[in-house]
């Protein structure tokens, strides 16, 4: 073999760059990962249309699952899905023209003249209406008194921070969304070096994935270790 060709051997491979590619997670019902962290919730949302209201709430941190449980439902009650920073510019009428509405993402700042004809529309009309949010409703801030009263009546069904079975459960998920083969081991060393939550882990599943793509390498511990050691 000539020199030039051992010399050329021995250049570093250059490193993969890696694109952004959607990676949609699936929110099938089928792919909810049921638990001690989310039992209320899913039982609240599974028992429609007999809610003990026509307005309920799924509360829980980032990442928890409530746009996955809002999702199942919105697909079940046939519902329209809006952000709760729009609600003052849509006409009320027209967001409950299906008799189910999901409202993303509720709390501190939102129009409290809009909220509060929404959920009054909604029981005059019998339609429903689910609320996602961070915090519970009485910690939005609203300065309205009718609108506290409101929200003090409605039932909620919270979401908590996952146990480890639960971790790894949704690592496993979000790797198989992005088309990424995870074995035990990887899983375990990252989920004993996050936080335990589902924001983390959506994170770490992720950081993973790119540099994986980036280096041209397989997700193995080796690299979750260069990744998350200490």
């Amino acid at each position: 073999m000539s020199s030039q060709a051992t010399a050329s051997d021995r250049r570093p491979r250059p490193r993969q760059l890696a694109l952004a590619l959607d990676h949609p997670e699936s929110f099938a019902r089928e792919d909810f990962l049921s638990g001690g962290s989310n039992e209320a919730a899913l039982t609240l949302v599974e028992s429609w249309p007999d809610w003990p209201s026509r307005t309920v709430a799924l509360i829980g941190p980032e990442g928890s699952g409530k746009t996955h449980l809002a999702t199942i439902w919105a697909t079940a009650a046939g519902a329209r899905v809006v952000s709760a920073k729009n609600i003052g510019a849509l006409e009320i009428p027209a967001m409950l023209a299906t008799g189910a509405l999901v409202v993303e993402d509720a709390g501190p700042g939102m129009d409290e003249r809009a909220l509060f004809h929404l959920i009054n529309l909604a029981r005059e009309e019998n339609a429903f209406v689910l609320l996602t949010a961070r915090t519970p409703p009485l910690a939005w801030q609203i300065a309205t008194p009718d609108v506290v009263s409101r929200l003090r009546a409605i039932p909620t069904g919270l979401l908590q921070a996952p146990d480890d079975a639960m971790l790894r459960g949704v690592m496993v998920k979000l790797a198989v969304d992005r088309q990424l083969v995870l074995d035990d081991g990887v899983v375990s060393y990252i989920a004993e070096r996050i936080e335990r939550s589902f924001a983390a882990a959506r994170s770490a599943v992720i950081a993973l994935d790119k540099e994986a793509l980036r280096q041209g390498r397989p997700a193995s511990r080796a690299l979750a270790a260069e990744l998350f050691r200490g």
